[in-house]
């Protein structure tokens, strides 16, 4: 086995992240500086906001409103069939 290849590991490695929150890890850096972490990711936080680009979101939703409504004008024996 080569001697002297593997980088130096940091068991104390500092994390900041931008929002402010620090926390310690194992890295082979000593120092890692983060957009966004645990603490501020919306999804991980329960702040999650759906992003409505163009009026997709409420498409779909009347898109799924009117496949729950039961079908009209078919016949009696059809009903719910393709």
């Amino acid at each position: 086995m080569k001697k002297d290849i593997h980088p130096k590991y940091y068991e104390k490695a500092q994390v900041v992240c931008a929002c402010g929150n620090t926390f310690t890890i194992g890295s082979t850096k000593e120092r890692i500086e983060v957009e966004i972490c645990s603490s501020c990711h919306p999804f991980y936080s329960g702040q999650e906001k759906i992003i409505d680009t163009m009026g997709r979101v409420e498409k779909f939703k009347r898109r799924m409103a009117k496949k729950q409504e039961p079908k009209k004008n078919l016949p009696a024996g059809r009903q719910g069939k393709k």
